[in-house]
């Protein structure tokens, strides 16, 4: 690439799909900006995006191969290595067959490694063990499609959310997971006032600033909810019967399981813990719309009845013919880059490549017929939850990870950890040193990360966008395409010799256009794409498929043989864990607004952690004081299946008997915050989704003698720190500590623990032995090193004030007593916790801004102060102070 010659591509976060430039400067700096002529952002980023540009370093890159030997990984040869992995699967297929082994990928791939790998597993090893981390977030919305249209289609497009006369959003906390959409929500609630928001949500998150309406359903029940919405539906008349008649068919048998119990809305609404009077204006207001999106993401998808859930929606959307026309339809939004690229290759262990089936003879026979493969997998494979279940049991001896992190990321996390420890053989791919998968890796295999690799990702819209490569591949990193191929030809495999993605792609296309008529017919089908020339693959624009199409089922035709869609009939079912008295709270998980997955890559970015820098638990008040715990103090939440410590928080948003916990702390980034290792393994028994979001647990204090934190320039041994938390700061490294037991020398135990051993060095400290409260700063030739905070309470000094410091060549006499006191003398305000990351605008600027300048309205803050001039992400935090402001006065 030529220096300073924009390169477009895509974000490799949320399933939104934004188009980015990437800028290399000559001076080795990345600039990033949105693209402008991107249709999923017109040019918009969130504060994620934006900083994509501060993850690119190569700290704790995985560089080189690596294999165990003797207990120990080893730096290996790519030759090494890869016949280690070849031989170790050839001879265990031939020992215990081809169930024997798996692969566990990610929406992280490109659809090109994908395809790669399912063709590999499915079409030559002969085993459908091949499942993916989108498992754990969009596959109840796969199985619901497949179940009511005949094909994973998502009917609409971004375009419809702007339409709506209604959006409803469901299980989904839009503001902070898919910034850049609710943007555009946000714009058209301005320009169109009287259009309606409904949050169908258990929390009060960011999303709900925006809402006409929030109904913080009981977690479980939504079922209940939108069946109760189909019986009210019929009871109005406003079902469409031209619609119904000619393009489906259950109406009636779903109608009968809905009145089962869902019949009443006042039953309905004690069922769902809902103010009966705002269920019905729900009713009433869908009812009354004809141009109504229902948009829904994982807090409708994880669960043990997520497909069910999934189906409810759809069935309300067919019942009044709302789908397939401009501003109207179930929306599925999912959660990672690619996730629905994985669902066009048979990324998932139950589904075959290109849309086809693999329960079916003739689906089966087309894929093994289009790719001359030896074989082909003749039954599902095992879905991620029973895939480590199979590995612990000795069932599965051999398992590849790719671009994911399973002892984070999944249900029963110990579980993982106990089933990789014992496996034969664990092959690893990823780019980072830190993945806590990567300790149980008997090989470890260096890939291509976002910047370096070249490919294809299918956003939620159907869109199609390049990932093009700006940046040279780092040490001996390669493509996971590469590496597949690599091995499949050394196990003797034919079919693998691709020179370049853009003829995997081809090959893709191919197979989707390939017998695509009469039974076999998809609507999944890159017909128009065939036969690119790399010239053409490398300029592909953003286009939807089939052939740009924005919608389908428009024409009232559908998926299945006979055209008609399908009313799933849902019988309503509790969560199959409930609370009791040893585990009186729901647990729920999820995302915060900063942050991306086991932050192995936004964790670097030090304007990411500025907002939320630690695990916490959320929990109401009063739920808190009886079970006496505090807020700024640390707890201990636990399950049947395990346990984490995290920071207890108010934030507003919940309701009582319910903890919410974030999911992307790991054993990288703190001692005991993995929130995986609590949730419960229960699984949806269609889709194998698992339940994220009820899981009983209880919560008790976890009892400290003090806490602390470190600022320093240089990384700390934290052995023998009952509790830490590590976050990027700019130039430094922030560290939050609490110990169990007394600590007699303070002094020399801050000393030691950031490394300083010379008598003569610049230290400067403040003791209270009887408070039991320390601080000191060590400076370096008048420069802050580094500083520590002690006190037996959690309420220290700002980090932000002291934050600031790193950035002065010279700490003067006031910087030098004002970190010994604790709070800046005469230098102006503390900002206090970052609210916008995209401008590093804290809380008190904000506030102070809107008591002086007396402003009134987000508009006016931003041109105040810039806070939530960029993606807009803080738009409702800033919206909260603002009332509060209000409230105040």
């Amino acid at each position: 690439m030529t220096s300073c010659t924009p390169v477009k591509t895509t974000c490799p976060y949320c399933g939104v799909g934004c188009g980015v430039e990437a800028t290399r400067l000559p001076d080795g700096a990345i600039r990033i900006a949105g693209d402008a002529n991107h249709p999923a952002n017109l040019g918009k980023l969130c504060v994620k995006g934006s900083a994509l540009g501060d993850t690119l370093d190569l700290d704790n890159r995985l560089l080189y191969p690596q294999v165990r030997v003797d207990g120990v990984l080893q730096r290996a040869s790519w030759d090494a290595a890869l016949d280690q992995v070849a031989g170790g699967l050839r001879a265990i297929i031939a020992e215990h067959g081809p169930d024997a082994v798996a692969l566990y990928v990610s929406g992280q791939l490109l659809t090109e490694d994908y395809y790669v790998a399912n063709k590999f597993m499915k079409g030559y090893v002969g085993s459908a063990n091949i499942d993916t981390n989108s498992r754990l977030c969009m596959s109840s919305a796969v199985a619901g499609h497949k179940r009511a249209f005949g094909e994973d289609i998502v009917p609409g497009c971004y375009e419809d959310l702007e339409l709506a006369d209604m959006v409803v959003l469901v299980g989904s906390n839009t503001a902070w997971c898919h910034p850049i959409l609710f943007q555009r929500i946000t714009r058209l609630k301005e320009s169109r006032p009287h259009m309606k928001l409904v949050v169908i949500d258990p929390r009060r998150t960011a999303t709900c600033e925006l809402a006409d309406l929030h109904l913080p359903v009981k977690p479980g029940t939504d079922v209940w909810l939108f069946n109760g919405l189909l019986c009210y539906l019929a009871k109005e008349g406003v079902i469409a019967g031209d619609f119904v008649t000619r393009h489906s068919s259950g109406l009636d048998e779903a109608l009968a399981a809905a009145h089962v119990d869902c019949g009443d809305p006042l039953q309905v609404a004690a069922i769902c813990k809902i103010d009966p009077q705002a269920l019905l204006a729900f009713y009433q207001a869908f009812a009354a719309t004809r141009k109504v999106v229902t948009a829904f993401s994982q807090g409708v998808n994880q669960s043990s009845s997520g497909t069910d859930k999934v189906n409810s929606i759809i069935n309300c959307h067919l019942a009044t013919g709302r789908i397939g026309q401009p501003g109207m339809g179930p929306f599925s939004l999912t959660g990672q880059p690619n996730a629905m690229g994985g669902r066009e290759v048979g990324g998932l262990a139950n589904m075959l490549a290109a849309h086809l089936d693999l329960d079916k003879p003739a689906h089966r026979e087309a894929v093994q017929t289009f790719w001359d493969a030896p074989r082909i997998a003749d039954k599902p494979g095992l879905k991620a939850v029973d895939l480590f279940h199979a590995i612990e049991a000795g069932k599965v001896k051999a398992v590849w990870i790719i671009a994911t992190n399973p002892l984070v990321s999944m249900p029963d996390a110990e579980q993982v950890r106990r089933a990789l420890a014992q496996c034969e053989l664990v092959v690893v791919s990823d780019i980072s040193t830190r993945s806590d998968t990567n300790v149980h890796a008997d090989v470890l295999l260096p890939a291509l990360g976002w910047g370096e690799k070249d490919g294809t990702v299918t956003n939620s819209e159907r869109r199609i966008s390049r990932q093009r490569a700006f940046l040279p591949a780092p040490g001996e990193a390669r493509a996971d395409w590469d590496v597949l191929c690599d091995v499949a030809r050394r196990m003797g495999f034919g079919g693998f010799d691709f020179a370049a993605p853009q003829a995997i792609f081809d090959e893709h296309a191919r197979l989707s256009a390939f017998r695509n008529e009469g039974t076999t017919k998809r609507l999944f089908n890159l017909s128009n794409l065939l036969a690119l020339s790399a010239a053409q693959y490398d300029a592909l624009a953003p286009q939807q498929w089939p052939q740009g199409q924005a919608r389908l089922f428009g024409d009232g035709r559908f998926a299945h043989v006979d055209g008609r869609a399908r009313f799933i009939p849902t019988a309503t079912r509790a969560p199959r864990n409930m609370p009791d008295e040893d585990y009186p709270l729901v647990l729920n998980t999820g995302r915060v607004r900063d942050q991306w997955h086991t932050m192995t890559r936004t964790g670097k970015a030090a304007k990411l952690s500025g907002h939320i820098a630690e695990a916490f638990i959320d929990i109401h008040p009063q739920d808190a004081l009886l079970y006496s715990v505090r807020e700024g103090e640390l707890a201990r939440i636990s399950s049947a299946w395990g346990a984490m410590v995290a920071r207890v928080v108010h934030g507003g948003g919940i309701a009582r008997g319910q903890v919410f916990v974030p999911i992307h702390w790991s054993d990288a980034n703190a001692s005991d915050a993995r929130v995986g290792a609590v949730v419960n393994p229960v699984v949806d028994p269609i889709s194998g989704e698992p339940e994220f979001k009820h899981t009983p647990v209880r919560i008790e204090q976890f009892r400290v003698h003090w806490h602390a934190f470190v600022l320093s320039r240089t990384p700390l041994n934290l052995d023998g720190v009952a509790h830490w938390t590590r976050i990027q700061g700019e130039q430094f490294l922030r560290y939050e500590l609490a110990g169990r037991h007394r600590i007699e020398d303070l002094g020399a135990w801050a000393r030691a623990q950031l490394g300083v051993t010379d008598d003569n060095a610049d230290w400067l400290d403040y003791a209270d032995a009887s408070a039991g409260v320390y601080r000191a700063v060590h400076l370096d030739e008048g420069r802050i090193a580094q500083c520590v905070y002690v006190s037996p309470r959690p309420d220290l000094p700002s980090r932000s004030w002291l934050a600031g410091l790193f950035a002065h060549a010279q700490l003067d006499a006031a910087d030098r007593a004002g970190v010994l006191l604790g709070q800046p003398i005469g230098k102006g305000m503390d900002a206090g916790p970052t609210v916008c990351s995209c401008f590093g605008v804290g809380r008190n600027t904000i506030c102070a801004a809107i008591q002086a300048q007396k402003l009134t309205t987000t508009a006016q803050v931003t041109a105040c102060v810039k806070a939530g001039g960029n993606c807009g992400s803080c738009v409702p935090e800033i919206r909260q102070l603002l009332a509060e402001a209000r409230s105040a006065a």
